[in-house]
């Protein structure tokens, strides 16, 4: 696919929306603003603006379209996710955020919130399970700056794009397992984040981005439910925090009761709380820690 001769920045836009919708492409429009965003090198603003004019369309506009159009994702075409105030450098070998794991960071952010004024927690001190992107830590490190975050990875790829992303903000990246991560620290971390692999074994994302594009490792959570690293997860936490410290865990809206359930099986935590993303489904599960597990 190449540009047609004479083509406006507008015209282009509008074809390459037209282009993305027949493939379908969820937001075809914001797609192709975005993708000619990232060739000119301008905010959205701009380009809306220069659309208002003849500014004629960027050099390689159609291929990049039609790459998009072939449902690689978008962040793998830019190299960028946008997730709360962060830009993260991301590409093949990565999970690529989602908004709606924003809203987990919002639940660490309003505990965190919630104990202004406790002793010991001038300086928090918080653990990221299974930290892809680098998204929760580098969220958290970001907006709580005197919080001391910790993250762990056990893909040698996603490591790479979490040191690129996490490193410049002071978080401390180790290459690990979650399942047996950050040994040395049990007992004194005050929150632990995941947001691990949960997709059963035998189900298939829906979406191409997804199904083709996103690293197995990072979706399929073990068993036949996708609960195995989501349970291990739980257990690291126990380990890893202090009495009273918070945990909070993303997983898919169908797990909810299973996770709260399993929580509550263990004797180990209180608190248990489903919480709801911005689109109303049950999200995450978070619980505080009764007493010291080492």
């Amino acid at each position: 696919m190449t540009e047609e001769p004479g083509l406006s920045l507008a015209e282009a836009v509008r074809n390459a929306a037209s282009v993305l919708a027949a493939a379908g492409v969820p937001s075809p429009r914001v797609d192709a603003e975005l993708l000619a965003e990232h060739l000119l090198g301008v905010g959205l603003g701009r380009l809306r603006a220069l659309m208002l004019g003849d500014s004629p369309a960027p050099d390689g506009y159609a291929d990049l379209v039609a790459e998009r159009a072939r449902r690689i994702p978008l962040q793998h075409l830019t190299g960028v996710a946008h997730f709360r105030y962060l830009e993260l450098a991301v590409g093949p070998g990565v999970f690529i955020p989602r908004p709606e794991t924003e809203s987990v960071v919002q639940l660490v952010l309003d505990w965190l919130k919630g104990r202004d004024g406790v002793p010991g927690m001038a300086r928090p001190k918080i653990a990221d399970l299974g930290t892809g992107s680098g998204a929760i830590a580098g969220s958290i490190a970001h907006e709580v700056p005197d919080a001391e975050v910790h993250a762990v990875e056990f893909s040698e790829l996603a490591h790479a794009w979490a040191a690129k992303n996490l490193l410049p903000l002071g978080v401390h990246l180790v290459r690990g397992d979650l399942r047996n991560a950050l040994p040395e620290h049990n007992g004194t971390f005050d929150v632990v984040v995941s947001n691990p692999p949960y997709i059963p074994a035998e189900a298939i994302p829906n979406e191409p981005e997804v199904a083709l594009h996103d690293p197995p490792e990072a979706l399929y959570g073990g068993g036949a439910d996708g609960m195995e690293l989501p349970t291990a997860a739980a257990a690291s936490a126990a380990r890893l925090l202090v009495p009273g410290g918070y945990f909070v865990m993303e997983h898919a809206e169908v797990q909810s009761a299973w996770i709260a359930n399993m929580l509550e099986r263990t004797g180990l935590w209180t608190d248990i709380r489903t919480h709801l993303d911005l689109n109303g489904k049950e999200r995450a599960t978070s619980a505080v820690l009764k007493a010291a597990v080492l």
